[in-house]
Formats: structure tokens, C-alpha cells, sequence
């Protein structure tokens, strides 16, 4: 179909199109006044996601996405809306109660059949680029549209504070109950520790292990040292049992030793002199004889008393060396032990350690969640309240005609084509060529027709053949 057909088919028919976009234009005009006038109120609430200044200066106060779409479920949830009806006291109003009685003949919750009511006519607009949503709520009265819309946010910021206080509450009895086991077991534990020290004779700051490993080491010094001089005396000793006592140091520094040893040296130099002068026979060669005798007797009895002293030193060298060593294995065995109840007694130290660690740290979540149950403040703020509105925001008279002349027009054209479609008629020369399905000759305008003027030029064949026609008759 062509744009001229289109035309045609309109002239043809503009009076059905006229009538059908006046009837349309007409029902929607007066369908809108006699409906009932709906009034809407909004309020916004504001929800602080981070409330944390720092956090907030870090991160941005934008709201993500999907926390904002959480809060809008939360506002349109019965929850809120049976929230609403408990607030407004609506389940106690007998009138309330009649219609409920009426429509559901008493089935169901008179709550939820009202929260069902609020839901319907309750409207959500979440911001797109800040945290604020707005609630609507429309009604015939303006005064309880107001109402309405004030209770549903009082209901989401009540709703938004239980949600955030109850998990806090449960956290708290659940971490109340860990703090006092977790008391118990830091109590047990030092319990422990305090009887194994009363058994063993230790306390927390004992330094006898210190004490006793210094003596420890005292001991193996003076041990170390009485060996070196065990040593020492008993190669002595074995040099004054040979054939070189005379050469010890003690008996070459024994002042006995060296006077006898003069006195023998003068002996045997005045018996020397006496026996080349008197002889060997000579009673006085042979007093010189037995003096020399006495002394040499005398410095061997010296030189044996000063070699067993030095055995006598030898042997007790030794026997201090047998007793320090002893000594020393009593004193290993004691601080070895000693470090074994030092050991045990630091692993439960360490128990008890760990136990206070534990306590403090579900002490303190339990602080924290038993502040955060006990908080009245919600992170959702009410930012403008709703007030009655002064016009209706239903029915818009002037909106609603002028959708109904695009509706009506479009309608029009629609009811014209479908009957042009089940009624085909010929009303131009291409409607002609389409039902013959023959070439067009010509055109046959009426007498007096100014149709020819508005007529398309014809073709050469079409001029030939109406060139006969177009001449006037010859007289006769």
C-alpha cells in the first residue's frame, strides 16, 4: 500500500476515524473525571552504610548497589508492613476488623491481610547515584496517604535497628557463655600451676636454678682445677719415689735439708783433712766418720719426711678430687632436675598464658557485640517527612487526554484499515491496475470535472488514444 492509497482510504473514511478518536477522546476524558482522585505523600529516609568517619573518608559514602537494592527488600517486606499495622494499632479498629471479617470471612491474620492492603498501594524509589530512598504511599485521603508513608519509615528505621541488635544480642549470649568458659579454663589452669609449684617449692620468679647452675659451674672450675693439681702432686710424688727426690723443689727450698747438706759438705771436707793428716785409724778420722754418718742419716730421714709430705698432698689432692667430683654429680643431678620442674612448670605457665589470651580476646568480642545490643541508634535516618498533600497525583486529566488523542488517532487508523481490508473498493487508478491485473488506457473524467487538472500526465500510448475522442465533431 502506498502512501496515496493510505490517503485515500482515509478520505474515504474520515468519518469513521473522526468518530473513533471523539469516542476515544471522550471515554478517557470522562472516565478520568469519574474516577476517584488518589492523593500521594512521600517521605525519604538517608542510610548510612559506614559510619565510621575514617572508613567513610577512605572508601567514599557511595552506596554499592546491592546494599541499596537489600534496603528497598526490606522496606517493601511484610515484616515492615506488619510492623505498620501494629504501630497504627489497625487490628483493634472494629471497622477495620468488619471489612476484614467481610473479605475473608475471618481466614487468615487480620495483620497480614492489612499489610497486604499497605503493600499494594506502597511505592519504593531508591536513589541511583546517593544513599536516599524515598517511600510513597497514595490513598483517597491525603491526610492518610501522610500517615502512611510517615509509618512505613518509622517501621523500616525500627525494622533497620532490630535487624542490627538482634544478631548483636545472640553474639553476646554466645560470647558471655565462651568468656565464662574460657574464665574457667584460665582459672584451671592457673590452679595447676600454683599447686605444682606449692609441691615442687617454686614460685614465678625462682632464681635458685640460676643459683644452683652458677654453683654448678663453680664446682666443675674448682674440679677442673683440684685435677690439675692432682696431676701435678702425683708426678711429684712419683719423681720423690725414684732415685730424684733430692731434686723436688721442696727439698732443695727446705732450709733442714740445706744446713744438713752444709754440714755435710763441712764434714767431708774436715774428714778429708783429718784422714790425710792423721790417718784412717785416727780416733778423731773415725768421730768425723760417724758425725758425717749422723748427718747423712739425718738429711735422708729430712729428705723422706719432706717426700711424704708430698704423697700426704698427693692423696689429698685426690681424695678433694673424688668429693668434688661426687659433689659435682649431686649438683648436675640437682639442677637437672631443677630444669625439668622449671620446664614443666614453664609449659603451664604457657597454658596459662594462652588461657588469658583466649579469655581476653572473647572478652573483649563480648564487650563489643554487648555494646552494639544495647545501641539505639540505627544507621538509617528519616530525611524528610511526609506531609498531606494539596493536589491529586491521580487522575491527571490533561496527561490522560492527550495520551488518548495519540491512543485515540492511532485506533482510528488502525479500525479504518481493517475495514478498508475486509471491504476492498477501488478508489484510484492503482487500485484499478492491482484487481485487473490489466494496463491503464485512460481516464474518463465527469462532465464539468476538474478531476482532469489533478490527473497524472498520461502516457504517449494513452494521448494516441484519446487524441480521437479530444476532437470536436465536423459540421455537416
Amino acid at each position: 500500500m502506498t502512501f496515496g492509497q493510505f490517503l485515500s482510504i482515509l478520505r474515504a473514511r474520515w468519518w469513521l476515524a473522526l468518530a473513533v478518536l471523539l469516542g476515544t477522546v471522550l471515554l478517557t476524558v470522562g472516565a478520568s473525571l469519574l474516577m476517584p482522585k488518589q492523593y500521594k505523600a512521600a517521605a525519604s529516609v538517608v542510610v548510612d552504610f559506614r559510619p565510621d568517619p575514617l572508613s567513610a573518608a577512605i572508601y567514599g559514602g557511595a552506596a554499592p548497589p546491592a546494599l541499596m537494592a537489600t534496603q528497598v527488600d526490606i522496606i517493601r517486606s511484610d515484616r515492615v508492613a506488619e510492623r505498620v499495622v501494629r504501630n497504627l494499632r489497625l487490628s483493634e479498629n472494629p471497622q477495620v476488623r468488619q471489612q476484614w471479617l467481610d473479605g475473608t470471612k475471618g481466614e487468615g491474620s487480620i495483620e497480614t491481610w492489612l499489610a497486604g492492603l499497605f503493600q499494594r498501594s506502597m511505592e519504593v524509589e531508591p536513589s541511583r547515584e546517593s544513599s536516599v530512598i524515598t517511600v510513597a504511599y497514595k490513598s483517597a485521603d491525603p491526610r492518610f496517604a501522610a500517615a502512611l508513608a510517615n509509618a512505613f519509615v518509622q517501621a523500616y528505621v525500627d525494622t533497620s535497628l532490630e535487624l542490627r541488635v538482634n544478631p548483636a544480642r545472640q553474639y553476646a549470649g554466645f560470647f558471655e557463655t565462651r568468656s565464662k568458659e574460657a574464665r574457667d579454663a584460665l582459672e584451671k589452669a592457673q590452679t595447676r600451676v600454683s599447686s605444682y609449684q606449692a609441691a615442687n617449692g617454686i614460685i614465678a620468679t625462682d632464681e635458685r636454678l640460676d643459683v644452683e647452675t652458677a654453683r654448678l659451674n663453680e664446682l666443675s672450675s674448682q674440679l677442673t682445677a683440684v685435677q690439675a693439681l692432682g696431676a701435678e702432686t702425683s708426678s711429684r710424688q712419683t719423681q720423690a719415689q725414684g732415685s730424684n727426690a733430692e731434686r723436688l723443689s721442696e727439698v732443695l727450698n727446705n732450709p733442714i735439708v740445706g744446713a744438713l747438706k752444709a754440714d755435710i759438705n763441712r764434714g767431708e771436707a774436715q774428714l778429708r783433712q783429718l784422714n790425710t793428716r792423721l790417718g784412717d785409724a785416727h780416733p778423731q778420722v773415725q768421730e768425723a766418720r760417724a758425725n758425717l754418718a749422723e748427718l747423712r742419716q739425718r738429711l735422708g730421714a729430712e729428705t723422706a719426711r719432706v717426700t711424704g709430705g708430698v704423697t700426704l698432698a698427693n692423696t689429698i689432692n685426690r681424695q678433694r678430687e673424688g668429693q668434688m667430683r661426687a659433689d659435682l654429680d649431686l649438683q648436675r643431678a640437682k639442677v637437672l632436675r631443677m630444669k625439668s620442674v622449671r620446664d614443666e612448670g614453664m609449659v603451664m605457665m604457657r597454658d596459662v598464658e594462652n588461657a588469658q589470651r583466649n579469655y581476653d580476646a572473647v572478652l573483649a568480642r563480648f564487650t563489643q557485640t554487648n555494646l552494639e545490643s544495647q545501641t539505639t541508634q540505627s544507621n538509617v535516618n528519616q530525611l524528610t517527612q511526609a506531609v498531606a498533600p494539596l493536589q491529586p497525583s491521580s487522575p491527571r486529566v490533561m496527561l490522560n487526554t492527550i495520551l488518548s488523542l495519540v491512543v485515540g488517532t492511532l485506533l482510528a487508523i488502525a479500525t479504518v484499515l481493517l475495514l478498508e481490508l475486509r471491504n476492498r473498493r477501488v478508489r484510484s487508478m492503482g487500485d484499478a491496475v492491482t484487481a485487473l491485473d490489466l494496463p491503464l488506457i485512460g481516464v474518463l473524467p465527469g462532465p464539468g470535472s476538474k478531476a482532469r487538472r489533478a490527473l497524472p500526465r498520461a502516457s504517449a500510448l494513452q494521448q494516441r488514444l484519446m487524441a480521437p475522442l479530444q476532437q470536436p465533431p465536423k459540421a455537416a
